[in-house]
């Protein structure tokens, strides 16, 4: 039980880490579109994502799929400028981009599980029962993650409630603003990327 409380720690510690904040990114242009009152909506999407990842974490971590690191360094930020367009260019909310949304969100996941395996794989070292390990990571990514989620749509709130700000000036100066960061991160990881 010791080990549960230092990996689910370490968990909901790295995802809501400042230093690797595209996790933190991907999570806020995700679920920055709604509001308090789409509350039902957001747990699909966060369900969605935390399915992806969830899968990628355990077979990259088991060692199942290899994956090139640099590659997929490169691929997260791809994901939030991708979410980001996604969040600019539809300006209605229709069943069909609401549906198309949680698919990304899960594909995005899987890719997002590959980034987080790197940083549980060498906590890890060469333990070989790491199934307990697995899982107290990934239930403290899912606390981290409903963290960012609860502060997004307290911040939508007062935004676009109390300050009465158009709901769509909101959506676009967010994913606009996610959009210039990640656009940087994806030209600073892409020369780092090792093909082997």
């Amino acid at each position: 039980m010791q080990d549960f409380g230092l990996y689910f720690q370490l968990g909901w510690q790295h995802i809501c880490d400042w230093q690797g904040y595209d996790h933190i990114l991907f999570v806020t242009v995700l679920c920055g579109t709604y509001l308090l009152a789409d509350w039902r909506k957001v747990l699909v999407l966060v369900t969605a994502f935390t399915i992806g990842h969830s899968i990628t974490l355990a077979l990259s971590v088991l060692n199942i799929v290899k994956v090139n690191t640099s590659l997929i360094e490169f691929l997260i930020p791809v994901t939030i400028v991708l979410t980001c367009l996604v969040n600019i260019l539809s300006k209605n909310r229709t069943a069909l981009t609401v549906r198309f949304s949680y698919f990304l969100a899960l594909i995005f996941g899987l890719i997002h599980g590959l980034g987080f395996s790197n940083y549980l794989k060498s906590l890890l070292g060469t333990s070989t029962n790491i199934t307990a390990e697995l899982f107290a990571f990934n239930i403290g990514l899912e606390f981290g993650q409903v963290l960012i989620v609860l502060s997004v749509l307290i911040l939508a709130y007062v935004i676009i409630k109390l300050l009465k700000t158009p709901r769509r000036d909101w959506v676009l100066f967010l994913s606009s603003a996610i959009f210039g960061i990640a656009f940087i991160m994806c030209i600073e990881r892409f020369v780092l990327i090792k093909f082997k």
